[in-house]
């Protein structure tokens, strides 16, 4: 076995120890869904910090607790507030709570975060399906001894985003009157936004829009044989798109902002799962 499989066995141990409580679906909320309690039949709450070895998130507006409980039917937990590589952890643990989920019992993974616009019909406030991602700048998750009783040594990511997932939320969004833009989302390591070069170059390699977390996560989730799907709020435009200087605490205005519709859209998409 192990040392990840083991430190994940011993995360699971303690949560086995504080409830029986079976979730199907994960929910990594981003910034602007910090009040997403509200939309759950919460049951019960688990800090990060109780969990013997688990990573703390450090960043202002995210919360560190696991929420238990049910979205509509749909028994869920969802991670408020979730942990950044720029925050100093090793990709293992930055990815620990998606492989925590899975062993909880999840069997999808839905990705939600706040991102800057690359492209240039997007405005501030849209949200966007995730269709594809670029990691390359970011460590691979997967990168050392591989976690053989979660996954494949090399994993294939040709559909990382789950195709029918997919379609169910933009049916979802239709239903509900939401405009749903839909692009490819790429990762940086952060914690500095990016130079109007790297957003040009970003843009000639495909990037709809930006952002310093989620690919990584859906890379462990699809290692250990999850359906993941993703939507971004578009909370800034990227830097040189936009003349403006950007500040963390503008990206979680306009995020806050949108928090209703954000919350409707996943809300509605997790019951019909």
């Amino acid at each position: 076995m192990s040392a990840q499989y083991e430190k994940l066995e011993r995360c699971y141990e303690y949560y086995r120890s504080v409830t029986d409580f079976t979730p199907r679906v994960g929910l990594i909320l981003g910034s602007g869904l910090g009040g997403y309690a509200r939309n759950m039949r919460v049951i019960q709450e688990i800090p990060y910090g109780d969990i013997p070895g688990f990573p703390v998130s450090t960043v202002q507006g995210h919360d560190g607790k696991f929420l238990l409980g049910y979205i509509g039917d749909v028994p869920a937990v969802a991670m408020k507030g979730r942990v950044h590589y720029y925050e100093g952890y090793s990709m293992e643990d930055v990815v620990l709570p998606t492989r925590l989920m899975k062993r909880m019992g999840i069997e999808i993974l839905f990705l939600t975060n706040a991102s800057g616009g690359i492209n240039r019909s997007f405005h501030v406030g849209d949200f966007m399906l995730i269709t594809d991602q670029i990691s390359s700048f970011a460590p691979s998750p997967l990168i050392g001894e591989n976690v053989s009783e979660l996954g494949d040594r090399f994993p294939d990511m040709t559909h990382i985003y789950d195709i029918e997932l997919q379609k169910l939320i933009r049916k979802t969004a239709s239903e509900e009157k939401i405009d749903l833009k839909e692009g490819v989302y790429l990762q940086t390591t952060g914690p500095n936004f990016e130079s109007p070069a790297e957003i040009r170059m970003y843009a000639v390699l495909g990037a709809d829009a930006v952002g310093m977390s989620t690919a990584c996560e859906a890379i462990a989730a699809r290692h250990a044989g999850l359906r993941v799907c993703g939507i971004s709020c578009v909370s800034n435009m990227a830097s040189g798109i936009s003349d403006e200087e950007l500040s963390h605490l503008d990206v979680q205005a306009v995020a806050n902002q949108r928090a209703e519709e954000f919350e409707r859209l996943v809300t509605r998409s997790i019951q019909k799962m």
